[in-house]
C-alpha cells in the first residue's frame, strides 16, 4: 500500500509541482505586491491600502475599464450561449454529413483566442476589408467597423460568440440526454414542437445552461486577446477592458504594485458576480429527482 501511494505521488508531482510553481506562488505574490509600490526594479515599498484607496475613488480609467468590461460580457454570453444552444439542438437531428458539421463548427473553438485569429478578424472588419467589400457590393457604404466606438466593441463581441465550439459540444452532449419519454408524454398532451423545446428541454438541460454560463462568464471576464490585437483597446477606450488595463500597468508602466490590485479587483468582481449566480441558480436550475425551483 505505501509502494502504491509514493507511486501515485511520483505520477502526481508534475501536476502538484505546476500548481505551487505556476499558480499557488503567483496568486498570493500578487496578493501581497498589491499592497505595494513595486516598480520591478527597485524593492517593493509597503504602502497599505493606497492602491485600492486611489483605484476606488482617483481612477476613472479603472471605472471607465470595468464598465466596457461589464458591457462586454454583458454582450457577449446571451448571444454565444443562444447561438451555441440554437445550433446543438439543429446537430442533435439524424441528418446526412452530421459529424461534419460539428467538427466544423467546434473548430474555431480549437483555434480559441489565438494570435492569427485576431489578427485575421482585424482583417476582416479594416476598412477595406472583406467585410465592407460584401457591403459594397450590395450598395451599402463602408463601416469603419474598428474606428468607431459605437461598433469597435461590437466587432470584438462577434469573435467571442463566433468561438462557440466548445459551449455547443456541451450542450450536445446534454440534448442527447433527454429522455425521448419525456417527449412522447409532450406530444400526447398535445404540445407543439415550441412548446416541447420550452418545458421540456429547456428544464432539464438547465444544469448544463448553468455550467455554461459559469464558465463563459469567467472567460469572458478575462478577455485579452482579441481587444489588444484587434484595437489595442480604441477607439476612445471603448474596447479597453480591464485585462489590457492590468496588462499596461503592471508590464507597460511597470506598476506592478497597482496592477495586482487591479488584478484583485477583477478576481473579487467574477467571484461576486458568480457567487451571485450560485444563489440564484436554486431558483432556475433543475437537477434530476427535484422537484423544481421554487
Amino acid at each position: 500500500m505505501y509502494e502504491s501511494r509514493k507511486l501515485g505521488l511520483a505520477y502526481l508531482s508534475p501536476y502538484i509541482i505546476g500548481l505551487l510553481v505556476f499558480t499557488a506562488f503567483p496568486f498570493v505574490s500578487s496578493f501581497l505586491m498589491s499592497f505595494t509600490d513595486y516598480d520591478l526594479m527597485t524593492s517593493p515599498e509597503y504602502v497599505g491600502i493606497e492602491n485600492y484607496r486611489y483605484m476606488l475613488t482617483e481612477d476613472d480609467l479603472f471605472w471607465k475599464s470595468m464598465s466596457v468590461t461589464f458591457l462586454y460580457v454583458f454582450l457577449t454570453i446571451p448571444v454565444k450561449l443562444a447561438f451555441a444552444l440554437f445550433i446543438a439542438f439543429i446537430l442533435n437531428f439524424k441528418l446526412r454529413g452530421i459529424r461534419f458539421f460539428r467538427t466544423a463548427y467546434y473548430i474555431p473553438s480549437i483555434l480559441g483566442s489565438s494570435i492569427a485569429i485576431a489578427v485575421l478578424w482585424r482583417a476582416l472588419f479594416a476598412i477595406d476589408g472583406v467585410l465592407n467589400g460584401m457591403l459594397a457590393l450590395v450598395g451599402i457604404d463602408a463601416v469603419n467597423w474598428l474606428g468607431e466606438p459605437s461598433f469597435a466593441l461590437f466587432s470584438i463581441t462577434l469573435l467571442r460568440a463566433w468561438q462557440f465550439g466548445s459551449a455547443m459540444v456541451i450542450f450536445l452532449a446534454a440534448l442527447q440526454n433527454v429522455p425521448q419519454s419525456q417527449y412522447e408524454a409532450a406530444l400526447i398532451d398535445g404540445a407543439s414542437k415550441w412548446q416541447m423545446f420550452i418545458k421540456v428541454t429547456v428544464p432539464l438541460i438547465t444544469p448544463v445552461i448553468f455550467f455554461n454560463f459559469i464558465m463563459q462568464t469567467t472567460q469572458a471576464f478575462q478577455e485579452f486577446t482579441a481587444p489588444y490585437v484587434i484595437t489595442g483597446g480604441g477607439p476612445m477606450k471603448s474596447t479597453y477592458l480591464i485585462s489590457l488595463y492590468i496588462y499596461e500597468t503592471a508590464f507597460k508602466f511597470f506598476d506592478m504594485g497597482y496592477g495586482s490590485a487591479l488584478a484583485w479587483a477583477l478576481f473579487i468582481v467574477v467571484a461576486i458576480f458568480t457567487s451571485i449566480t450560485f444563489r440564484s441558480s436554486k431558483y432556475w436550475v433543475f437537477y434530476s429527482g427535484d422537484k423544481g425551483g421554487k
